[in-house]
């Protein structure tokens, strides 16, 4: 399958886009697999056989609030913890008052990392004791060895828990305006002649992000997931122009929620570290503007494209550093 499709607005729809139909390879949200996630994937089956012989009580209480009409997961969903990977499929779900997990959301990391924080980061954390230890102990050359070790686990330690975090973003709500979909810098703005989704001229923004800015993506406008898909691909430097084209990508297929409801296109892209991609949306969603929809771990580039007519304004520049949801790329005045 590419991973673009063309679907223009139907004038008999009201100018409206159909929705398509789920990307098959998108099977959860996380399509490049993992270690980690095969860890977590493994620790559910445990936490699984220890809820259904020692908390029957929570698991029927559980059932009992559970929405929806079907199991979207390859295995038994016993409370929401068991749909974290599978939640761009449908189906089952729970209301937020009923979802005891929802505290996690007010952590300031990422959600969806927490996994990864909690074994690198906490690893490294962990293995800078144990060299601070040994350097208390040791002697001559060992000790300064030691010495050394602890000090770069705790830096590497830190730096994943930097890149993991979910700082605030204040939204604006001016009309016509069209948010960054990610931190980072400015890499490409270019014009091009023609767009099938959008269906007309566009205007692509690239945005790289290194280690060090947060790789959480945002909506740029409220609107409506029209659909998704998904390439495998290389791991180039996400610098490079090429890698928009050969790295393994996620595009968005959006349209806006109101009149004249545009087409837009949110492209995430790995990169030479970064090779997670994360999303969690599907076709039907509709967010806010600003309102997260995915992550991209270690390091990456994000594409957004937006219709070139008769009023736009380009907000941004070549170099710019923005921030997703807070930045202003874009303004439409008609």
């Amino acid at each position: 399958m590419t991973d673009r499709q063309s679907n223009t607005p139907d004038p008999a729809a009201g100018g409206r886009r159909e929705l398509m139909t789920m990307d098959p390879q998108l099977k959860d949200i996380q399509p490049g697999s993992g270690v980690v996630i095969h860890i977590e994937q493994a620790w559910g089956r445990v936490r699984r056989c220890w809820l259904s012989i020692f908390r029957r009580g929570y698991v029927k209480k559980m059932e009992a609030c559970r929405k929806g009409d079907f199991n979207p997961c390859p295995h038994p969903v016993l409370d929401p913890r068991d749909l974290k990977f599978h939640q761009n499929q449908g189906g089952w779900y729970w209301d937020r008052e009923d979802d005891p997990f929802t505290w996690r959301d007010k952590l300031p990391f990422a959600r969806v990392g927490l996994a990864e924080l909690l074994l690198m980061g906490g690893g490294f954390f962990v293995a800078a004791a144990a060299f601070g230890w040994w350097a208390t102990q040791a002697e001559g050359t060992l000790q300064v060895v030691a010495a050394i070790l602890a000090i770069a686990a705790g830096v590497i330690g830190i730096l994943i828990t930097w890149f993991f975090r979910d700082p605030h973003r204040a939204i604006s709500t001016e009309p016509g305006m069209v948010v960054s979909p990610a931190d980072g810098k400015i890499v490409e703005i270019e014009e091009l002649d023609h767009d099938d989704f959008i269906g007309g001229p566009a205007v692509k923004i690239g945005i790289f992000l290194s280690i060090f800015n947060v790789h959480i993506n945002r909506t740029p406008v409220a609107g409506r997931v029209i659909g998704l898909t998904y390439k495998p691909g290389k791991y180039l430097n996400a610098l490079r122009p090429e890698s928009a084209r050969e790295n393994e990508r996620l595009t968005v297929l959006f349209e806006e929620t109101e009149a004249p409801y545009r087409g837009m296109v949110i492209r995430q892209i790995t990169g030479a570290i970064a090779r997670r991609i994360v999303c969690w949306v599907k076709p039907g969603d509709t967010l806010e503007r600003g309102q997260q929809f995915g992550m991209i771990k270690l390091g990456s580039r994000t594409e957004l494209l937006i219709p070139r007519e008769d009023g736009l304004e380009i907000k941004t520049k070549l170099g710019d550093k923005v921030q997703a949801g807070s930045s202003i790329l874009a303004k439409y005045t008609g």
